[in-house]
C-alpha cells in the first residue's frame, strides 16, 4: 500500500466541496419538482461526462504526453481524479441553470450563459489550484499540473484554450439536459424517459466534447496549430458571444416575468456556490503569497458577485409568472 498524502489545504477545500454538495443534494430534494430526475442528472455529469473525461486527460498526462494534466491525490478519489473536482463543476452549473429558471428567457440562450458562468468561475479556481504546489511523501505535487505543448500560448501556466473549454464544456450538457427535460415533458414525465435522459445527455456531452468540434472551439483546429494565437482569438470571440447572448436575453426577450425569486436562506447552496467558493479562491490565494494571479482570481469573484446581484435585484423587481406583463 503506496502512501496517503494529506496536503491540510487540500483536505479543507474537498471537505468544504463536499459539505455544499451534500446541502445542494438536500436543496435539490426539497425544492425540485422532480428531485429524482434531477439527482441522476447530478449522477450523469459526475460519473459519465466530467469523471470520464477527467480520466483521459489524467491518464494521458501520467503517461508523459504534452497538452494534459495531473492531479493531486484526495482522500476521496475516482481513478485518477478527486472526486471533488466533477462536483464542484456540476454545482456550478447547475446553480447556473437553477437560477435562470427562475427567470422567463429563451431555452437557446441558457446554453451560452451557462458556459460564460462556468468559464468565469473558472477564472476564480485554476490558477489557484495550479499554484497550489506542496512537498509531500510522494514528491512534489500540484494541486492540479498542467503540461502545455511548447509555444502553446498559456495564462500563468495553463493553456488558453482551457478557459474557452469551459464555454462548450458546460454548453453542451446543458443543451443536451434542455433537450432532455423537453422529451421528458413530451412523454407525460415517464419515468423511463426520466431516468434515462440526464444519462444520455451526458454520454453525448462527452462525444462533443471529445470531437473535432471542441478543437474548433479551441482554436479552429484544423485550420490553426494549437500553439497559434487562435487560442486567444476563440476565447475573446466567444466571451463577446456569450456576453452579447446574455445582454440579449435580459434586453429583449425577458418579459418581466418570474417563476419564483431568490433568496438567501432558501437558496445558500446556490448563493454559495457562485459566491462562496470564489471568496475562500480569493483567501487561499492571499494566505498562499499567490500575488501574481489574486487579480484574476478577484475579478473572476466580482464578475459572479455582480451577476449573483443583478439577478437577485431583477428577480425582486419582476412580476410573477402568473400576472400580465407591464407595459412599456
Amino acid at each position: 500500500m503506496g502512501n496517503i498524502t494529506l496536503v491540510p489545504v487540500w483536505l479543507i477545500q474537498d471537505i468544504l466541496v463536499l459539505i455544499i454538495a451534500t446541502l445542494m443534494i438536500f436543496y435539490i430534494i426539497n425544492n425540485e419538482e422532480r428531485p429524482k430526475i434531477v439527482l441522476m442528472q447530478f449522477i450523469g455529469f459526475v460519473f459519465f461526462y466530467a469523471a470520464l473525461f477527467e480520466n483521459v486527460a489524467v491518464s494521458m498526462g501520467l503517461m508523459g504526453n504534452e497538452g494534459f494534466y495531473a492531479y493531486g491525490r484526495s482522500i476521496l478519489m475516482i481513478f485518477n481524479i478527486p472526486l471533488t473536482v466533477p462536483i464542484i463543476e456540476f454545482l456550478i452549473v447547475y446553480s447556473t441553470l437553477r437560477v435562470l429558471k427562475t427567470i422567463n428567457i429563451p431555452s437557446w440562450t441558457k446554453p451560452f450563459i451557462t458556459g460564460l458562468s462556468a468559464m468565469i468561475f473558472d477564472f476564480s479556481l485554476d490558477p489557484v489550484a495550479v499554484k497550489q504546489i506542496f512537498q509531500t511523501t510522494e514528491g512534489i505535487i500540484g494541486r492540479w499540473s498542467y503540461y502545455p505543448i511548447p509555444g502553446e500560448p498559456v495564462i500563468y501556466g495553463e493553456p488558453v484554450m482551457n478557459f474557452t473549454g469551459w464555454i462548450y464544456i458546460a454548453g453542451y450538457w446543458t443543451a443536451f439536459i434542455l433537450i432532455g427535460e423537453w422529451w421528458h415533458k413530451k412523454k407525460g414525465y415517464s419515468n423511463l424517459v426520466g431516468y434515462s435522459y440526464p444519462i444520455l445527455a451526458s454520454i453525448l456531452s462527452l462525444v462533443c466534447l471529445v470531437s473535432p468540434l471542441s478543437n474548433f472551439f479551441n482554436y479552429m483546429g484544423p485550420f490553426f496549430p494549437r500553439t497559434s494565437n487562435m487560442q486567444w482569438v476563440m476565447l475573446i470571440a466567444l466571451s463577446v458571444i456569450t456576453t452579447g447572448v446574455l445582454v440579449l436575453a435580459f434586453v429583449k426577450f425577458w418579459d418581466h416575468r418570474v417563476v419564483s425569486s431568490l433568496n438567501y436562506k432558501k437558496d445558500f447552496p446556490i448563493m454559495f456556490t457562485f459566491l462562496g467558493f470564489p471568496l475562500v479562491n480569493t483567501l487561499f490565494c492571499i494566505i498562499g503569497g499567490y500575488t501574481q494571479v489574486l487579480w484574476l482570481v478577484v475579478l473572476a469573484q466580482v464578475l459572479l458577485l455582480l451577476g449573483w446581484f443583478g439577478i437577485y435585484i431583477l428577480s425582486k423587481k419582476a412580476i410573477p409568472k402568473n400576472q400580465a406583463p407591464r407595459k412599456g
